[in-house]
């Protein structure tokens, strides 16, 4: 994951995704270039790193606020687009009310809100509809096992969080085993989709569909694989709300 206030090198090889800062490293966007600024710098960031290791992008959005989101991102998400990358609206608080959602102008659903919403019923509806209508979904703030396993309950491709940006020699180790445990769990239901949508729209799966589906060795186990819903809590993980660094906070 990356952000315009970041100035990370992405590794060779390396799969990327493209943040907006607009949360930041205070929940405030302190960070926030401006949209010109943003854009330039995600013209840049595609032009060096390639648009075909870019999971995607995230349209400049308003934090918590549906409606604000909506009118903010709009503009972006074509020019997002027209990069040939995927382009990630960010769901808020309330985005399920009639009209909030612009479906047909998004590739990646990003769960972003509050903690309350992204983790409850409305967020989890929302996950398996954009599932259902061909489109990949991320989950923002993921810094437990809990709430890691909550994300591949609800269906999510990917998920960052800021788990790893203290003590990661220590903390790296458990990551990778709560990927293990998720991916070696059988469904209650049987099979890798227990909630598999009848008569689901049909999608014309373009490029960009294709780009939804890259996925980091290892994150596919664990975000695609079992549906099934975390039980136990003693290995659950504190969640961590610091920064990776001064200014990469992630939502």
């Amino acid at each position: 994951m990356t952000t315009p206030a970041q100035g990370n090198r992405i590794p060779e090889g390396a799969l990327y995704a493209c943040d907006n800062s607009k949360f930041g490293s205070d929940g405030k966007g302190r960070y926030w270039p401006g949209a010109e600024a943003w854009f330039a710098w995600l013209e840049r960031t595609v032009e060096r790193y390639g648009p075909d290791r870019c999971l995607w992008a995230l349209a400049p959005d308003q934090p918590f606020d549906a409606v604000g989101t909506l009118t903010e991102s709009l503009p972006w998400l074509v020019r997002i687009r027209e990069l040939g990358i995927p382009a990630a609206y960010a769901a808020q608080d309330g985005c399920d009310a009639p009209g909030l959602l612009p479906w047909d102008a998004f590739d990646v659903l990003f769960l972003a809100g509050s903690t309350e919403w992204k983790l409850g019923p409305v967020a989890e509806r929302l996950a398996r509809e954009a599932k259902a209508r061909g489109k990949g979904v991320h989950m923002g703030r993921v810094n437990s096992r809990l709430r890691l396993g909550i994300a591949e309950w609800f269906g999510c491709d990917s998920a960052d969080g800021t788990y790893l940006a203290y003590g990661p020699d220590k903390n790296l180790p458990k990551l990778l085993n709560w990927l293990d445990e998720l991916d070696g769990r059988p469904s209650l239901v049987g099979g890798t989709q227990p909630f598999a949508v009848a008569d689901a729209p049909s999608t014309d799966l373009s490029p960009r569909a294709d780009l939804r589906r890259r996925v980091m060795p290892g994150h596919e186990a664990a975000m695609r694989s079992k549906r099934y819903p975390p039980t136990a809590t003693g290995d659950v993980a504190p969640a961590l709300p610091t920064p990776r660094g001064p200014r990469a906070r992630t939502r």
